[in-house]
């Protein structure tokens, strides 16, 4: 980002200052502060950035962005009422200025490996820019674009939205070119359960760019009827064989060779065909494969800058990472949860199991109000017709899941835990009462809402593997040296 301090006064309706200066970064975190940057005071309830306008200064900062009086700031103060409605307001000025073309991403389910794979595919064309990871809220949209430099080929945005109001919060800031919904379903129903999710993800079409197009799903009637209530220019994709401009099919894994993680995607872009080796398998990947491929084609790829494009593309850790701890291949989709990406998660990892033993570890599903047990109990009984050899819960709701098991006929082990000790004596339990045809191991996958935090479960996992490793290698190292223990 470059623009002058005059011109975020003027856009902010502040009066210019007789000597104008550059700025260029404009960060919330003074820690994050750089020569040359404006600060945000943001309010928080842990702590509030206005108490760390003096360290801003010393690090460098040229300005404040304030909502309260800050004398002595010694710094050019910027007050305003709101500032994280200032932030978007200065993000919507630098968007502006920008040749690149814009992409808004929104969705239920998978929206920040569509934009990861997106940005990823586009830059086999030119320079992108992209949120870090899922900054995609009021705060972390907005400093993704400032952060951006300008004169990029693609930008690749994410919006996510939790409450009402947000969409048509972010959305002005981004004025997306193209604007893609990947998918609808229940989440964030807490804030979002009013009008429904489709509506509320429709909402980024009514603030398309000048000539800006719609790329939504076909396979969500209710995400179809609100797209096209919008009045907005449309194109649609499916990933379930509806007759529409963009298709896909899963064809099957990746040979070994070309990575464990990796799957092969047929591709219908508008009358031409292609194949895909994409950072994903399993048939929850066709979605983003078709997504990000009808994407990239409306911005003017052709069928082999995709594949092209897709071989090389990465997903970002949490996101149905894979590795193996011994003869067990781990899963980790730890970042976030949903009904909509449970299912998915749950479904692909019991299909790579393909007969092996399947262990979900599985965390409480966050912000869904009052569909929140309804919900739980409906993914035990999803869960339940995938048969796994164990199921391991943390967070609330388990007697919810807990019955939905029982209602779709598993009758196996079921461990709420609610910590790395619990979870680690669940797990040697598990081990304890294994049959030898499931001693080869299988698949393990780790899910939940972020409040959950599973990612400590499996470092304690890893953690337990290695400490039992090391001690196995001392007893073996001992009993050849002749000690008796």
């Amino acid at each position: 980002m470059r623009l002058s301090y005059n011109e975020i006064a003027a856009h902010l309706g502040h009066a210019a200052l007789p000597d104008d200066f550059w700025v260029t970064s404009v960060v919330t975190d003074s820690r994050e502060v750089t020569p040359g940057a404006l600060f945000v005071c943001l309010p928080g309830e842990r702590a509030d950035g206005h108490d760390f306008a003096g360290m801003a200064r010393e690090r460098g900062a040229v300005a404040l962005l304030a909502s309260r009086p800050l004398p002595g700031a010694g710094l050019p103060v910027l007050l305003v009422p709101d500032t994280v409605k200032a932030l978007g307001q200065i993000a919507a000025l630098w968007r502006g200025r920008t040749t690149a073309r814009v992409v808004a991403v929104t969705g239920t389910a998978g929206k920040t490996t569509l934009k990861e794979t997106l940005a990823q595919v586009l830059s086999t064309r030119g320079r992108t820019a992209r949120n870090a990871m899922n900054r995609n809220n009021q705060i972390g949209m907005p400093c993704s674009v400032l952060a951006a430099e300008g004169n990029e080929a693609f930008w690749v945005m994410e919006a996510g939205i939790s409450r009402e109001g947000d969409m048509d919060e972010l959305a002005p800031v981004l004025r997306p070119d193209l604007a893609v919904i990947l998918n609808v379903g229940a989440g964030h129903t807490a804030g979002l359960g009013k009008k429904g999710v489709a509506w509320h993800k429709a909402r980024l079409l009514a603030h398309l760019a000048p000539r800006g197009l719609g790329l939504v799903s076909a396979d969500y009637p209710d995400l179809v009827r609100e797209a096209r209530a919008s009045g907005a220019p449309l194109r649609f994709f499916s990933a379930a064989g509806k007759a529409v401009e963009y298709r896909a099919a899963y064809v099957g894994p990746a040979p070994e060779s070309q990575g464990a993680a990796r799957g092969i995607y047929r591709l219908w872009l508008n009358g031409e065909t292609c194949e895909v080796l994409a950072p994903f398998r399993g048939e929850y990947g066709t979605e983003n494969s078709i997504a990000a491929a009808a994407a990239a084609h409306l911005l003017g790829l052709s069928p082999g800058e995709i594949a092209e494009g897709f071989a090389r593309a990465a997903l970002p850790p949490q996101r149905f990472s894979q590795s193996r701890l011994g003869a067990w291949e781990l899963i980790d989709d730890t970042y976030n949860a949903n009904p909509l990406s449970m299912r998915r998660m749950l479904e692909a990892a019991a299909d790579q199991a393909r007969g092996r033993v399947f262990v979900a570890v599985l965390g409480e599903m966050g912000e869904l109000g009052e569909a929140a047990d309804a919900l739980h109990e409906q993914l035990g009984r999803h869960l339940a017709r995938l048969k796994p050899a164990a199921v391991i819960w943390k967070g609330g709701h388990a007697r919810e899941m807990r019955a939905g098991l029982a209602r779709g006929g598993y009758g196996g082990p079921y461990w709420p835990v609610d910590g790395v000790e619990t979870f680690i004596a669940a797990w040697k339990a598990f081990l304890r009462g294994t049959r030898p045809e499931q001693d080869r191991g299988g698949v393990l996958l780790f899910k939940g809402s972020r409040c959950n935090r599973l990612e400590d479960l499996l470092a304690a996992l890893r953690d337990c593997h290695a400490t039992a490793a090391a001690q196995e290698a001392q007893s073996q190292r001992q009993g050849e040296s002749g000690h008796v223990l």
